[in-house]
């Protein structure tokens, strides 16, 4: 009796299993720390290796870009069908420092199999992510009967998400036409929990500036000149406690302007995930939530848009008293941005908001950081639709929707390409990202070679190709 599509993945799946596992500890034994200069090289090594590698998976191009910091990998394997979509999957090869000192139970560059767990760094975040790519267009071949998957299919893994992909933008645009996807899929996140699979729809971006303040030309004596002269750190304190309101709505003029609001359909999704309020509040080090009114705390974190205070000071900050009005105070603050805000707008703003409220006799300086704007896909999306129906078929579960509500270089490829942004991750918060003992619960694993299995097919079946990859102007909206 012939085999059904499923059955067929599963079998391929099942078959390759140990030499998967076998491949993917052996990219974890390079310690690719893009962070630590003495570890360039072995960035360049994992480069290499995941370039050699997917050649011998199949991908006729595989080729390691250099950049004026860590190499990313590029690779493309066309379907050899004029009307399939393009795809561009995106992870990195890079990973965080990591030592046995920190609390590891074994070395952390020496991948170890226990309890149905693979420990090592980079199990999850990310190379384990970008690997599961490897043996499931391969299972997707062989239950297809294809030369080519049916899809477009392309990867960008870059060296040095890890460490601020200083470098990432200006590669993309350097090569935005062979880049030139109708999809991009990050598989760089994770999912709601091991009994809760999600697809993630959304990453808010982000805005951040330093602000100088500056008085007298020296500090001075508080008794002979305070209460007569500007006071820095007085100026700092009230454009701190001006940046919200009673309901803590962020009261720069026009921040929220144009933002995309939560549907009553996507609040009822949110509300639908298993949440405890008290186990995140324990996540958080915290005690209490707070933030803007009328939002769920996931709300809050995820679909709205924030202001944060991320440094403050000024003056004597030593022991004991010191009665002076101070030279300086200094401001660090941080803009999360929700779809529909532009970070330049918002930097803007802002500027224009500390600068009405700088009084005379205090000089002022803002620098404003490299922004990340924010990515969303809307629900009724097609590609995200299949996304959403291969991982319902791999887990046999329904999929729930999440959003991040941090920022990454996902929004670089939105921004340079215009093409939506999907995210596939099968990664859990247990997994320990940036910590000791770093894991990647196996089952989930291959339950995300399964989905990459199906979802190439049902990406061709059901939406064709929207125009011709690098025409911006008939781009899906994002």
């Amino acid at each position: 009796m012939s085999q059904t599509p499923d059955s067929a993945v599963r079998t391929y799946i099942a078959d390759h299993r140990a030499a998967f596992l076998d491949d993917l500890a052996e990219w974890l034994r390079i310690p690719s720390v893009s962070a630590q200069p003495e570890h360039a090289d072995d960035v360049r090594r994992s480069a290499d290796w995941l370039a050699d590698t997917l050649r011998r998976t199949g991908f006729p191009t595989a080729e390691v870009w250099p950049t004026k910091g860590a190499p990313a990998v590029f690779a493309e394997w066309p379907s050899g069908d004029p009307d399939a979509p393009t795809v561009l999957v995106y992870g990195h090869h890079d990973v965080q420092p990591a030592d046995r000192a920190d609390g590891w139970g074994t070395e952390p560059f020496e991948p170890v199999v226990r309890d149905g767990r693979m420990y090592g760094r980079g199990a999850a975040d990310d190379k384990g992510q970008v690997f599961f790519h490897t043996l499931g267009v391969r299972a997707h071949l062989a239950a297809t009967g294809r030369t080519a998957p049916a899809v477009n299919l392309k990867l960008l893994v870059e060296g040095e998400e890890e460490s601020g992909s200083t470098h990432f933008r200006a590669l993309v645009e350097a090569n935005a036409d062979r880049l030139a996807a109708d999809v991009v899929i990050v598989s760089d996140t994770g999912m709601w929990s091991e009994t809760t699979p999600t697809v993630c729809t959304g990453m808010r971006g982000v805005a951040d500036c330093e602000v100088d303040l500056y008085g007298p030309e020296q500090d001075i004596h508080s008794g002979a000149f305070g209460g007569a002269v500007p006071n820095p750190a007085t100026v700092a304190a009230r454009l701190v406690a001006a940046l919200h309101d009673e309901d803590e709505r962020v009261t720069v003029p026009g921040f929220y302007d144009g933002i995309a609001e939560l549907t009553d359909a996507e609040r009822d999704l949110i509300a639908e995930l298993p949440f405890d309020e008290e186990e995140w509040l324990r996540t958080a080090k915290s005690h209490a939530t707070a933030g803007e009114a009328g939002y769920s705390t996931l709300e809050r974190v995820w679909a709205r848009p924030t202001a944060e205070v991320n440094g403050i000071g000024g003056g004597y900050q030593g022991p004991g008293g010191k009665t002076i009005v101070p030279a300086s105070a200094h401001l660090k603050l941080s803009f999360r941005l929700v779809s529909g805000q532009d970070p330049y707008a918002i930097e803007a703003a802002v500027t224009e908001w500390i600068t009405a409220r700088i009084p005379a006799g205090i000089r002022h300086s803002i620098t404003w950081g490299a922004p990340t704007r924010p990515c969303l896909t809307p629900l009724d999306h097609p590609a995200l639709q299949s996304v959403v129906r291969a991982m319902g078929r791999a887990f046999g579960a329904k999929i729930r929707f999440t959003r991040e509500g941090g920022s990454g270089p996902a929004a670089d490829l939105q921004d340079v390409l215009r093409a939506p942004v999907l995210f596939l991750g099968i990664s859990v918060p247990s997994d320990g990202w940036h910590s000791p003992n770093e894991k990647v619960e196996l089952e989930l694993l291959l339950k995300g070679v399964e989905t990459t299995a199906y979802l190439w097919s049902d990406l061709a079946a059901n939406w064709p190709r929207p125009a011709a990859a690098g025409d911006p102007s008939a781009r899906p909206a994002t």
